[in-house]
């Protein structure tokens, strides 16, 4: 019963994210205004972090499998991408690198910025 309600709290918060991104007139997903929305609400203790932990741990151990649709569509456009393979490997490469360069950077940054503060 916990993970059902967890889950439902997470689909009430995805819910009013996608009448945000409805309503209001900014070219913003409905799961990012989703996403801030949970922040904010785990931010200010609005909601407890024990009230969705276990089913967002569950979400996150089977993310992989939600990427196997998109595969699968990516290997029926295998002809419509042939053709640019060479730059869609090359901004892939360039891209991934860019995002942990830019992560380390950020986990860096944060744990400078708590070992000054402790």
């Amino acid at each position: 019963m916990k993970f059902l309600r967890q889950f439902g709290v997470i689909l009430l918060i995805s819910f009013i994210g996608e009448l945000l991104y409805a309503l209001l007139p900014f070219p913003i997903p409905a799961s990012i205004y989703g996403i801030i929305i949970l922040f904010l609400c785990l931010e200010f203790r609005i909601i407890s972090l024990d009230s969705v932990k276990e089913t967002s741990d569950f979400l996150i151990e089977i993310m992989p499998v939600m990427f196997i649709p998109a595969a699968a569509g990516l290997m029926d456009s295998w002809q419509n991408m042939k053709p640019a393979l060479i730059p869609y490997a090359v901004i892939t490469v360039v891209t991934t690198c860019v995002v942990m360069a830019v992560s380390g950077r950020v986990v860096q940054f944060g744990m400078r910025r708590k070992d000054r503060h402790e």
